[in-house]
């Protein structure tokens, strides 16, 4: 349980990149978003984190050197887009084999049912957009789009868009609140799970509707994904 905390602990990454945590932070967000095995990783916390320990008061009170705001708001965007093209080019290249395998501790079939879901429902540019604020679905849905064969150069531009919309709003905002609030660092550990909990709101709240409507449905008819 210890461990699993440290993992959603923003403020114990950066503790653990010490130096090097701006490039530290560009290289998770680049993982969050292009490899399967970064889902767990912090990403909406970690920016908001990145941004206010950018903040000379904040970061001292940490006990650690103010991270480069400028560094991250032209980097982090372009790992963050870098990331998702990965993603989008194992989906191309692999096809769903590249999900055939069992489920485990950093795999779940119902990851992949998700993200496929938002696909359909909200159509491909919506849903690549959209699932950049959405823990877990923005792990999958950039496969999950090359799987579906979203074209590359569409897929980019979509990419692009959540991507820059997604780190700099979440940057820019931890700095805000960094400069503005005595303190924040205090707080950083609750504001994770507040954060980590209106992201996961939509997801429970569509997966809810789907069951219900799946229980509505007369037997041996075919429904959406979860």
């Amino acid at each position: 349980m210890d461990v699993l905390l440290d993992l959603l602990d923003p403020k114990w990454w950066l503790g653990m990149l010490g130096a090097f945590a701006t490039i530290g932070v560009i290289a998770i967000v680049f993982a969050e978003t292009g490899l399967l095995v970064g889902f767990f990783l912090p990403g909406d916390s970690l920016l908001v984190t990145a941004g206010i320990f950018s903040t000379a008061a904040a970061a001292h009170g940490f006990g650690i050197a103010p991270l480069s705001l400028p560094t991250l708001l032209v980097f982090a965007p372009i790992a963050a887009i870098a990331g998702a093209q990965f993603g989008h080019f194992l989906g191309a290249r692999f096809g769903r084999k590249l999900f055939d395998k069992p489920d485990s501790r950093l795999f779940k079939r119902e990851h992949v049912d998700k993200a496929e879901y938002y696909f359909e429902k909200f159509g491909p540019a919506k849903a690549v957009v959209a699932a950049r604020f959405m823990p877990i679905v923005r792990t999958f849905m950039n496969p999950v789009a090359g799987v579906l064969e979203m074209d590359a150069r569409r897929f980019f531009v979509w990419n692009a868009l959540g991507g820059v919309v997604w780190v700099e709003a979440l940057l820019l905002l931890g700095y805000f609140l960094g400069s503005k609030v005595e303190g924040i660092d205090k707080y950083i550990l609750p504001g994770v799970f507040v954060v980590v909990l209106l992201s996961v709101i939509p997801i429970v709240r569509e997966v809810l509707k789907s069951r219900k409507a799946a229980a509505l449905e007369p037997k041996g008819r075919h429904h959406a994904p979860r």
